[in-house]
């Protein structure tokens, strides 16, 4: 198993695999801040959500894209962070952005002057801090943050983990209950340990993007925008990348496996990015019966040449006896040819009838 193949089954540990998260790293300009906006409407469309919880997580994104935007590192040596998560009950919001380790303790003050009061006086204090502080260039004076507190309705939990003499990461975490009812801190199980776990190996193995969640054509489109306005390289590179991503996906679509009852096929993709170029990464569930025969398959694909790939392709295509892509291995034979190089995969059982599968595509430049 290789190192990024540990990797996605770390990520998959530390993620609640039967909700929804996606997790974006680097660095935000508006294109990539409308891709994420549309995945979340897109998602929120899904799952059905009343009007109001939709209206106050689509609030609170923007107000805490727009404050990393603002506080982002222009050095591109600190990469921002940005997440959301469904999971039971609640939707959780989280982002991180750098700051002078000067500037924490009135940043803390800010906070837990916005956390100690009510739903009447937060919106007092909102007005009278639009009414008596100046906007600097930075933005509102912490504006922002009241108006997270008030759209989410729960405290604001924050954390900082120093980088170096001068900066920190400040980590600002929110969330929603589905019902609209406040929060007691005690209830939620909410702690920043996963975070900085998660945090800590996309900066490791330089993730540009993670989702974990149900796929479907919709968040196809929406991941592939995010990633277009991120991805360095010439537009060739650009293609091939999102050709294979496309195979990918929906290769959990169409072949993979829910364990619990559900529409759709939960699944893991992320990308990462090398200076030799980019890596795909997919997980999802299958039957495990399934494995030996797969493990055959993807073994079979990785031991030929170009031309036999070719060769082996067309026989397959055209062997009309083999009634669907999932007996031919045409898909994995694909990956083959439009990544040039050979196809790593890893298996974990998860349950006697289940196991996680997953499979990396190197994308050289």
């Amino acid at each position: 198993m290789t190192l990024e193949q540990q990797t996605t089954f770390k990520i998959y540990d530390i993620l609640d695999t039967e909700g929804l998260s996606y997790f974006y790293r680097g660095d935000l300009t508006q294109s990539i801040t409308d891709g994420i906006l549309a995945l979340t409407e897109t998602n929120l469309k899904k799952a059905n959500e009343p009007v109001k919880v939709k209206k106050r997580v689509y609030t609170i994104l923007v107000e805490g894209l727009q404050n990393i935007t603002r506080h982002q590192d222009e050095s591109g040596k600190w990469k921002s962070f940005f997440g959301v998560e469904q999971s039971g009950e609640f939707y959780y919001i989280t982002m991180a952005n750098i700051i002078l380790n000067e500037n924490q303790d009135n940043l803390t003050s800010q906070l837990d002057k916005i956390n100690s009061l009510e739903k009447d006086e937060l919106k007092e204090f909102y007005k009278k801090t639009l009414m008596e502080n100046e906007l600097s260039e930075k933005g509102g004076a912490g504006l922002g943050l009241i108006e997270m507190a008030r759209k989410s309705g729960n405290k604001l939990q924050y954390a900082f983990k120093k980088l170096s003499d001068k900066w920190s990461y400040f980590y600002l975490r929110t969330y929603i209950k589905h019902n609209f009812a406040a929060v007691n801190s005690d209830d939620t199980h909410l702690n920043f340990g996963n975070i900085f776990d998660l945090h800590e190996q996309l900066d490791k193995e330089n993730v540009l993007i993670i989702f974990n969640g149900i796929f479907n054509q919709e968040s196809l489109i929406n991941l592939l925008s995010i990633i277009e306005s991120q991805m360095a390289g010439q537009a060739a590179l650009k293609k091939k990348v999102f050709n294979i991503m496309v195979e990918l996906l929906q290769n959990i679509v169409k072949h993979g496996k829910s364990p619990i009852k559900q529409e759709g096929n939960p699944g893991l993709f992320y990308i990462s990015y090398s200076e030799n170029g980019y890596k795909l990464h997919t997980g999802n569930y299958i039957e495990s019966s399934r494995i030996d025969s797969l493990k055959a398959s993807i073994e079979n694909v990785n031991k030929l040449n170009n031309k036999e790939l070719n060769e082996f392709y067309d026989k397959r295509l055209f062997n009309f006896q083999i009634d669907n892509n999932k007996e031919s291995g045409l898909g994995l034979i694909e990956l083959r040819l439009k990544s040039n190089s050979k196809l790593k995969y890893a298996f974990k059982e998860t349950s006697e009838k289940y196991t996680f599968f997953t499979i990396e595509v190197t994308i050289k430049d």
